[in-house]
């Protein structure tokens, strides 16, 4: 006959306590709110991009990896576009500008890269040109039509390519948010329309303070 065994009552009464305090801290505990400016910036959820592969010239190809270890602005457009796109990458050009100025040096833990969703027309050699013509920091990236879609699904961006007006004319509805990918490579944050280098200083020196615990 085998003997039972006993479980002193001591371990049961602080396994219960322990228990009891991690459900307890569970409940609770909470991270901190973001601050109020960011509301509506930072996402419901921070979501890992991966799965694509861009082409660039000058750069190698663009895949998940390359958004690691660093804080990534990525915006979705096209060379034809006639205001939207120009602007948006003039403002990140001066926050840029902004943030070197604030720290004294170039910053080396950010980067732009700017997406053409229009593949047909966007050639990785004329992108290198185009973002160049802003910053020759800037990275110029596309890829094929099923492999934009692909990409612009996990940001939640959409583009229309509208009907031709004359032979290769067209314009193309596109998002105009610029998204923030963390250097863990999640995707944190969206910026809408109007774009101010202020703004986005402003923003981005709160988010990061607020990753590192350090605002």
């Amino acid at each position: 006959m085998k003997k039972k065994r006993i479980i002193p009552v001591g371990s049961l009464v602080i396994g219960l306590i322990f228990g009891l305090v991690m459900l307890a801290t569970h409940l609770l505990v909470k991270p901190p709110a973001p601050p109020a400016e960011l509301e509506g910036v930072l996402r419901q959820e921070f979501r890992p991009i991966g799965g694509f592969e861009l082409q660039t010239r000058g750069h190698g190809p663009i895949t998940a990896a390359n958004l690691r270890g660093k804080w990534s602005f990525i915006f979705f457009g096209y060379m034809s576009c006639p205001d939207v796109c120009p602007n948006t990458l003039h403002e990140l050009n001066s926050f840029r500008s902004l943030l070197a100025d604030e720290t004294g040096a170039e910053p080396q833990d950010m980067q732009v890269i700017f997406v053409s969703v229009d593949p047909a027309r966007d050639s990785t050699e004329n992108l290198a040109r185009y973002v160049n013509h802003f910053n020759r920091k800037f990275i110029g990236a596309t890829a094929g039509k099923g492999a934009i879609e692909r990409l612009t699904k996990q940001f939640g961006a959409d583009y229309v390519i509208e009907a031709e007006t004359a032979p290769g004319q067209y314009l193309v509805a596109h998002t105009s948010a610029i998204f923030l990918v963390d250097p863990a490579g999640r995707l944190v944050a969206s910026f809408s329309q109007p774009h101010y280098a202020a703004t986005l200083l402003s923003q981005y020196r709160k988010i990061t303070a607020y990753f590192t615990g350090s605002g």
